[in-house]
């Protein structure tokens, strides 16, 4: 019986694999593995010059649609390369 936001920061500590797992075992923990704040640590600390850098801007709604949607390549600086650096350290 952990506090909502204890239990979320324990899974931001562990890898979006689990994360996307751990949201099976309830609706409770489905929505903390769900939220924005779990996703922000699995993104790059360099996320913001990334989307600065996309040939064609990204739609998100969530950190984690943010998070699945990078680990796609995308074209960068001008249509001249692909993040696949990011992609390869996920």
């Amino acid at each position: 019986m952990l506090p909502e936001d204890c239990f979320a920061n324990i899974l931001s500590l562990t890898s979006p694999q689990d994360a996307c797992r751990s949201s099976l075992v309830s609706s409770c923990v489905y929505s903390m593995a769900d939220s924005d704040s779990v996703w922000e640590k699995f993104l790059p600390s360099d996320y913001r010059e990334i989307l600065s850098r996309l040939l064609f801007p990204v739609v998100y709604s969530s950190n984690k649609e943010l998070f699945f949607r990078l680990c796609s390549p995308c074209l960068i600086d001008g249509g001249k390369k692909i993040n696949v650096d990011w992609i390869l350290k996920s």
